[in-house]
């Protein structure tokens, strides 16, 4: 996967890159966010066997889902800025992306089959399957980088591609190509911004009018529940599939993009700045991740949300810190260690060695002797 024609000089550059970001100190408000937006994607999940006749939860329900994912694929984007097809990081794409999607779409179709009793449940690594196609759309997404960078107006241009997609009934499920084009923006935004703009949202005034947007925002999340289809956030269909004119996925798409900046903006000017007691746990949102799902379709199939009273107020409550509960215990360091040859394994067997480098550590012993030499 390495190729032996690299220019040497260009392989050091980015292997010197590679470890100048390694050695940066970690950003305490970008980790802090990671685990504030895992927390609520974990929750949002947990509500979905909840939700069905409690009008405020389903509001509520909506104005998370319009941000959570959204908030957390900019951030994604905005740490994919140094992403640039050099062999170290197409490795670590494999690694820490690729390689997850495969070992996760096998074990949650196998958990479905097995734990659902449902036989019919194929294992195809084209269809992503729950919670997988983050993984499989973050790959895509990361590949395509170079692009975005390199044209003049890239997130007209995504935007331009989603709004497509959402009005094109007939594209391939393979790979959910559906949502990973709706979600291309956010993505996309996150390549652009500069820490200045996460600087900016973070001021006492931006924060101080998140509180009247958050608070018309579950206004309107409640009025829309029985006007308004779910699935719209989810971003995995188009218009046509939801029975409505074709012209409405477009538009609902600029307008859904335009409230998801909003809420995500104000989520993050809550989010501190300062390490606190869950900084260190935004190193680990994707083991909270791809592992809070088999909790949430393990209590589903053994019917533990089938309980009525569960469905209550205080079963809710009851339901969401749970979620919350497990979510954080799942960040921790002793759970990443258990997973970490699964979810960021070590594979440098499986990759060739680039030539430059034998080349580079023979000159590295043959200096000493040389400096002898001159000393003698």
């Amino acid at each position: 996967m390495f190729h032996a024609d690299t220019p040497p000089g260009q392989n050091e550059q980015s292997k010197q890159n590679e470890k100048s970001e390694l050695a940066k100190p970690r950003d305490a408000f970008f980790d802090n966010a990671k685990y504030l937006a895992i927390l609520l994607v974990a929750i949002g999940h947990s509500w979905e066997p909840l939700k069905g006749g409690d009008r405020a939860l389903q509001g509520l329900y909506m104005v998370v889902y319009s941000f959570h994912m959204p908030a957390f694929i900019v951030i994604s984007g905005y740490f994919s800025r140094s992403f640039d097809m050099s062999p170290a990081r197409l490795k670590r794409l494999l690694t820490g992306v690729a390689l997850p999607y495969i070992l996760f779409e096998i074990a949650y179709s196998l958990f479905s089959r097995y734990a659902n009793d449902d036989p019919h449940q194929r294992i195809t690594l084209l269809d992503p399957l729950y919670l997988t196609w983050f993984l499989c759309a973050l790959f895509i997404w990361r590949l395509t980088t170079p692009i975005w960078k390199l044209v003049r107006h890239p997130l007209p241009l995504a935007l331009g591609i989603a709004m497509l997609a959402s009005c094109t009934p007939d594209m391939t499920d393979d790979f959910d190509l559906q949502r990973l084009a709706q979600f291309l923006p956010y993505f996309v935004l996150g390549l652009v911004l500069r820490p200045e703009h996460f600087r900016w949202v973070r001021r006492r005034a931006v924060r101080v009018l998140s509180v009247p947007v958050f608070v018309s925002a579950l206004a309107v999340g409640y009025w829309a529940v029985p006007r308004m289809n779910a699935g719209w956030f989810y971003h995995h269909d188009s218009a046509q599939e939801f029975g409505a004119p074709w012209w409405t996925g477009p538009v609902m798409m600029l307008l859904m993009f335009g409230c998801s900046l909003l809420l995500t903006a104000g989520f993050c000017s809550w989010v501190p700045g300062r390490r606190t007691w869950f900084t260190a746990l935004g190193a680990g949102t994707l083991y909270g991740y791809l592992l809070h799902g088999f909790l949430i379709k393990g209590a589903g199939y053994a019917g533990l949300y089938d309980h009525a009273w569960l469905h209550r107020p205080y079963g809710v409550a009851l339901v969401t810190a749970l979620a919350a509960t497990a979510v954080t215990l799942l960040c921790t360091p002793p759970v990443r260690r258990v997973f970490r040859s699964v979810i960021e394994p070590d594979m440098e067997w499986a990759f060739k060695r680039n030539a430059a480098e034998p080349a580079r550590d023979r000159r590295q012993l043959e200096r000493p002797a040389v400096r002898e030499k001159v000393n003698a």
